[in-house]
Order: structure tokens, then C-alpha cells, then sequence
């Protein structure tokens, strides 16, 4: 069977192989978040530890550990060999899913430790995920598919954590009996993910090659586009922390809309989200070009950006409802923080002919923006504790997106002025 797969993929047209590929990522991908948030689903009320309110603490745990798993992952990622891989995708997502066995018999103190311990191996498997589909021709359309990923498995897997609340599964062990029904999934999707044959000599033609980067090569990459990262970086820690927020506490948010009686509402709020950024990443397929695409990478950011905050401004003068309004920020928020995690750093190492890989990139730009998520929450609650979830909400939708779309602008400003060209391009695959 395995080497039957391998075959057909080496011989297989490219929509054949981009259906597969992408397959296997978002299962993969999806399954992990069955592990990560259907906590989230749940308002643990009239609870608190520690002085802080036990839903930000619980959230707080978690993202300290991802946010830790992202600068360890740094050098993890960057240095892991392919084949390596699959083992610690699985090895990973058991030591998560057996921290939420243990959250479920813990008290509210040892919870959130339990929350730190699940996000802790959680924050790498983005990483081992998009190792396998970087450096290809068709990296965009395999990156979109990743992607909508979590869009939709961050509504999806929090509508099946509210189904089982109303089944009378108790707060603490929803999560595990949550994150339990995907982890078959998950194996079948990383075996599959192992077939993944090596970007081919065309794509590494089109795209440069992809090798491990160590710390010579790394710190080289750093200096020689500080300017630049540094701006992005900047855009990223806020759109991350944005995108946190509205992610842990949309049970909040859409109660305070008066949709709280409504799960469905987590799953369908982001199918329009999910479809806006696959068609935005299909566009950037179609240019050839790696410098001009980088460009027109940061227009489309750009433009997420601005949406944030023109979006919110139509709410507030009641020109567009709730949904309207969550799906709108959803649509912004996603087409600037996406691009992150996918296209931006594949289409810059293949402009500037670089060898190494996007992934390096992505965990520097995740680790500091996981760092701006854990500000916020404290931000939240001990400086603006009396704000309900919606207000504070609105104020930062402003916040981020006009700060994005000048660090955006900066950003496009500097690469361009930095003049790098692109190596020879060829037809996509």
C-alpha cells in the first residue's frame, strides 16, 4: 500500500497531487485543533484563580505554551530532516491530548498548568505540517488548503465542544472527549502526509531550494532583512493577538450580539471567511513572477488590514449587523495573517534566491506574536477589566487594523527598496 501511494503520487498530474496533498494537511491540521480549542467553547463562569478569571487564565496557559513552542521551534523546525517528521507529529499531538486527560481530573490551579502542557507540543505542528508543502510551484494552492484548516476547524470544533455541553458533558472533560474523536483522523492523515514525495528539480528551480537552516544561516537571513521583518513581525504580534481574541472568546462575543444560543453560528460565521482567503492565495498562484507576487502578497494583507477597521466603523454607525460585522472582521483578519504562515516567506526566499526555509521565518514571526496575544489578555484584564468582551473588542479591531496597514505599507516600502530579483521562474505545476 505505501509504496503504491508513492508511486501514484510521483506520477500524478497536478491536481491530482494538490488533492492529495492538501487532504492530508487539513485533516491533519484540523484534527490538531479538535486538541487545541474546543475549550474555548465553554465560559467557566464565577471562577477565578490565582486573581484572574479562570477562562483568561485557562487561555493564558495555553498560549504561554504555544508561544514557547514557537521559539523553541525555531531552531527545532528549521533543523528537523523530513523523515523525521510524521514521528513527532504524532508523538506531539498524544502529549497534548493527554494533558487535557489530565485537566479533566485537575483542580482550576492544576488546570491551567494542564492548558500550559497542552500547548506546549501543540505550537510545532504547524511547522512539521507546512514542511511538506513548502518550496513547491503550487505552495499557494497547498497553503490555502492548509489554511482553511483552522478557519473552519476553530468554528467547527467548538460547535461539537457546545454540542457535547448540551449533553450534559461536564466544562473539564469536554475538551479530551472532544479532541479524542480526531485523533484517528490525525494518524491517517500524517501517514499520508509522509508519502509526500521531495519538491521536485522544477519546483526547486521555480522556488529555490529548501534545506535545513542552522544558526549561521539563520542570523545571516536576519540581518540581511532586518528592516523588513522587523516591521512584519510587528504586524504579525498584533493580527496574532487580534486573532487570538476573537478566537477564545467568541462564545463571549456572540452572546453579547445575542447569537449565544446559537453553536452553529461558530462554524458558519467562518465559511465565507475560509472561501475569501482561498481565493485571495489563488490569485497570488497565478503570478509567476516571485518578486512581484511578494507585492502583491502585502496589497492583500494590506487590504485585510483596512477592512478591520472600516468594517468596525460601519458597525458602529449600525450600517451592518453583528454577523455581517464578525465575518467581515474574520475575512480582514484572515487575509493579513495567513499570508504569514504560507505564501509571504516562500515567494521571499524564492525572490531573493535564498537556500533555506519558510518555516524559519514563520515560527520567528509566531513566536513574538504569540507574546502579543499573552499582553493583550493581561492588557484585559488588569488595566481594562470593567471593558465587557464587545468593547474592548472594537476598540482593538481599530487598533489593528490601522497599525497593520502601515507596518504593511512600511514593509513593501523597504523590500522595494531593497531591490532583490527573482531567480529564472517556469510554468506551475
Amino acid at each position: 500500500m505505501r509504496w503504491a501511494v508513492e508511486r501514484w503520487l510521483s506520477r500524478a498530474s497536478t491536481p491530482a497531487f494538490a488533492t492529495y496533498a492538501i487532504g492530508a494537511a487539513f485533516t491533519a491540521y484540523f484534527a490538531m485543533y479538535a486538541v487545541r480549542k474546543p475549550f474555548a467553547a465553554a465560559t467557566f463562569a464565577d471562577v477565578a484563580v490565582w486573581g484572574v478569571q479562570l477562562k483568561i487564565a485557562l487561555v493564558l496557559g495555553q498560549v504561554l505554551g504555544y508561544a514557547l513552542s514557537k521559539f523553541l521551534g525555531i531552531k527545532f523546525l528549521s533543523e528537523i530532516p523530513p523523515h523525521r517528521r510524521p514521528l513527532a507529529l504524532i508523538a506531539l499531538l498524544a502529549v497534548a491530548e493527554l494533558a487535557l486527560l489530565a485537566f479533566a481530573v485537575l483542580p482550576p490551579g492544576g488546570q491551567v498548568i494542564a492548558m500550559f502542557c497542552n500547548g506546549l507540543p501543540l505550537g510545532a505542528i504547524w511547522g512539521l505540517v507546512f514542511g511538506f508543502l513548502e518550496g513547491r510551484r503550487t505552495t499557494e494552492i497547498l497553503g490555502a488548503g492548509l489554511s482553511i484548516s483552522y478557519i473552519l476547524a476553530s468554528g467547527a470544533v467548538k460547535s461539537i465542544g457546545r454540542w457535547l455541553l448540551d449533553l450534559g458533558v461536564g466544562e473539564a472533560w469536554m475538551p479530551v472527549m472532544t479532541g479524542g474523536l480526531f485523533v484517528p483522523p490525525f494518524l491517517v492523515a500524517v501517514w499520508m502526509l509522509a508519502r509526500l514525495p521531495r519538491p521536485s528539480p522544477a519546483d526547486e528551480s521555480a522556488r529555490t531550494l529548501r534545506a535545513p537552516m542552522y544558526g549561521a544561516e539563520r542570523k545571516a537571513f536576519i540581518r540581511r532583512f532586518f528592516v523588513g521583518i522587523a516591521l512584519l513581525t510587528l504586524a504579525h504580534v498584533a493580527l496574532t493577538a487580534y486573532r487570538d481574541f476573537r478566537d477564545n472568546f467568541a462564545a463571549e462575543l456572540w452572546h453579547a450580539l445575542g447569537y449565544g444560543d446559537a453553536p452553529s453560528m461558530f462554524t458558519y460565521s467562518e465559511i465565507p471567511v475560509a472561501v475569501a482567503v482561498v481565493m485571495g492565495l489563488a490569485a497570488i498562484y497565478r503570478i509567476r513572477d516571485n518578486r512581484r507576487a511578494f507585492f502583491w502578497v502585502h496589497a492583500l494583507m494590506g487590504g485585510g488590514a483596512v477592512l478591520i477597521a472600516a468594517a468596525t466603523l460601519l458597525f458602529d454607525l449600525g450600517l451592518v449587523s453583528g454577523p455581517v460585522w464578525m465575518v467581515a472582521m474574520g475575512v480582514g483578519l484572515y487575509l493579513g495573517y495567513v499570508p504569514f504562515g504560507t505564501v509571504l516567506f516562500d515567494r521571499l526566499i524564492a525572490a531573493t534566491g535564498a537556500v533555506g526555509t519558510a518555516v524559519f521565518m514563520i515560527y520567528v514571526t509566531d513566536s513574538f506574536g504569540y507574546l502579543g496575544s499573552i499582553g493583550v489578555l493581561l492588557f484585559k484584564n488588569f488595566a481594562h477589566a470593567e471593558l465587557s468582551w464587545l468593547e474592548f473588542f472594537r476598540r482593538f479591531s481599530y487598533a489593528c487594523g490601522l497599525g497593520c496597514a502601515a507596518a504593511f505599507a512600511g514593509s513593501a516600502w523597504y523590500f522595494s527598496r531593497r531591490g532583490a530579483t527573482a531567480p529564472p521562474d517556469s510554468e506551475p505545476r
